[in-house]
């Protein structure tokens, strides 16, 4: 007998046909001896709607009351989920992120978790026989006793750490795809599914547009050595495929230089104009961003000739691109810039592998490779193991079909 965590995402649970899908592949655990907890994500789509009334309600919406709307999604499958589990004569019973509890900060719409009390779960597991259906992407903040949301894909962290805290013996992600790819199967007809994926590859990829995990799932995963697949729930209940395992770099014996190529669509560039260049610019900039929770990934600063001004380029993610631009705009006076443009057709490419570390001009074999293309790189970040450009969108395709065969992924 193991302990099990199984996730299930929006579109695995996206009408009641689906979710009963899910009951079984609930079902073929349970007849197998196994303790199981679920957590489920919104139904797809209902999230977005969610999001869209609250921008509806007031662009610069209250993150408190925000986190309140969009929790609601999470409450509705997990409620259905234990119906139909109980439908199929399995004993379930759902929990909301607030009652196992699930603690977090107060940061909202992007809260950190830390920590999950699994004594009642536990308890249900060992006393009833019972299928524990967590609302994930949820918690809730001690101090203030408000709803906390994890941010997008947050189920995914949800299931980590409900593994970490159980310790459950794996956490299968259930997802619409049977693994992770080399890159996306809709552009690239010969990616590949991949056996296994080592934690700092998955890591990057996730962060770098990849839709399989949520980052800091990932983080969790890595840190607390949980065991976990990447499936789908789509295969048949009663013959699933393995999926993908994400493992340590030891556990993989054979290691290409590259393993993955990524893209993020929700990407958005902002450029300062003429912006005086002295000390405390930069912060003048960038912690009213950090204080709205706002991410900012490429950072360019180009000095102009008279060395007294300088333009500075960033990315921000898309669906943050008309905040951060109000923000920037209010602070214009003390910052002292001359205009700002901004441009939201704009793609992150990245290539990721950990065989990066032992060989040189990977990242110049791209570039050379992009631009007999045509393709016009406006930004470049790199890291020990990834490097991105920033492309035009039109480019998207083009770009990932060259890298991915460039580094000889399309072979089977």
């Amino acid at each position: 007998m193991a302990r099990l965590v199984l996730k299930f995402g929006g579109t695995s649970v996206a009408n009641m046909d689906r979710i009963r899908n899910v009951a079984q592949h609930v079902r073929r655990e349970v007849e197998a001896g196994h303790e199981v907890a679920v957590v489920v994500s919104a139904m797809s789509g209902k999230t977005n709607e969610l999001v869209a009334w609250c921008k509806d309600a007031s662009i610069l919406y209250d993150m408190k009351e925000y986190d309140a709307v969009v929790a609601s999604g999470e409450l509705v499958t997990a409620g259905l989920l234990a119906i139909a589990l109980q439908n199929i004569g399995i004993p379930a019973r759902s929990w909301q992120g607030w009652q196992l509890p699930v603690t977090t900060d107060d940061a909202h719409g992007s809260a950190r978790i830390l920590g999950i009390d699994g004594s009642k779960l536990i308890e249900g597991f060992e006393k009833r026989k019972e299928v524990a259906v967590m609302a994930g992407f949820q918690g809730i903040h001690p101090e203030s006793g408000r709803v906390t949301t994890l941010g997008r894909g947050g189920s995914d962290t949800s299931a980590v750490a409900l593994a970490a805290a159980i310790k459950a013996d794996r956490c299968d992600i259930y997802t619409d795809v049977d693994g992770v790819y080399t890159t996306d199967p809709r552009i690239v007809k010969q990616a590949r599914r991949m056996d296994r994926v080592a934690f700092e590859e998955m890591l990057e990829m996730a962060s770098l547009g990849a839709k399989v995990l949520q980052v800091r799932s990932v983080e969790l995963a890595m840190v607390h050595k949980v065991k976990t697949f990447v499936r789908s729930s789509f295969d048949d209940p009663a013959d699933p495929k393995p999926g993908t395992l994400i493992c340590d770099e030891e556990d993989i014996v054979e290691q290409q230089v590259v393993t993955g190529i990524a893209y993020s669509k929700d990407e958005a560039q902002i450029t300062l104009r003429r912006v005086a260049d002295k000390p405390g610019v930069a912060a003048a900039i960038f912690v009213p961003l950090a204080d709205a929770n706002i991410n900012v990934d490429m950072i360019i600063q180009v000095v102009s000739d008279d060395a007294k001004t300088t333009d500075l380029t960033f990315t921000v993610p898309a669906a943050e691109y008309e905040r951060a631009k109000a923000i920037l705009e209010a602070a214009k006076a003390e910052i002292g810039y001359g205009d700002l443009h901004g441009a939201t057709d704009v793609v992150k490419v990245s290539a990721i592998g950990i065989g990066m570390r032992s060989h040189a001009g990977v990242a110049a074999r791209a570039f050379k490779a992009l631009a007999e293309k045509g393709v016009n790189i406006r930004a470049i970040t790199t890291s020990e193991i990834k490097f991105s450009v920033l492309i035009d969108a039109e480019y998207t395709e083009l770009a990932v079909r060259t890298l991915h065969t460039l580094y000889g992924l399309d072979k089977t």
